[in-house]
């Protein structure tokens, strides 16, 4: 194995295990009603999970947006991953982005709720794929 293959497995760990704390933080979010926060990190537990994924393979981007392109093309189109956490991943991208930087915007409980298993959901498929 070389070494830049084992820099890589390192940081695919690294980045699972950030997913998994991310989505850890949660539950407690929602019990004192911080959705815009529960929101913000049900989206960077999913960012955690898909880099991870895209850099065991090899892809790498420095975007946000980037990262939805790359899932998409090497991931969705391919049928390697379902359309419909490709489409939750969109939605949480733009709850985050509106969340956090839109003004006279709030983030309510169902906005988030909906998402919390879906992401569970997805976590666990790329730790299958990237057998973590």
């Amino acid at each position: 194995m070389s070494l830049e293959e084992q820099d890589r497995k390192e940081i695919v760990r690294f980045r699972m295990d950030k997913a998994r704390a991310t989505f850890a933080e949660v539950p407690v979010l929602m019990e004192h009603r911080f959705y815009r926060t529960a929101a913000n990190r049900l989206y960077y537990a999913c960012f955690y999970a898909a880099t991870a994924l895209l850099i065991g393979d090899g892809c790498e981007t420095h975007t946000h947006s980037g990262v939805i392109t790359l899932l998409g093309m090497h991931y969705i189109s391919k049928g390697r991953i379902d359309r419909s956490f490709g489409k939750m991943y969109r939605q949480l991208f733009n709850l985050r982005q509106t969340g956090d930087y839109e003004d006279c915007f709030d983030v309510d409980e169902e906005d988030v709720r909906q998402h919390i298993e879906p992401v569970g959901n997805f976590i666990a498929l790329v730790e299958k794929l990237t057998a973590q």
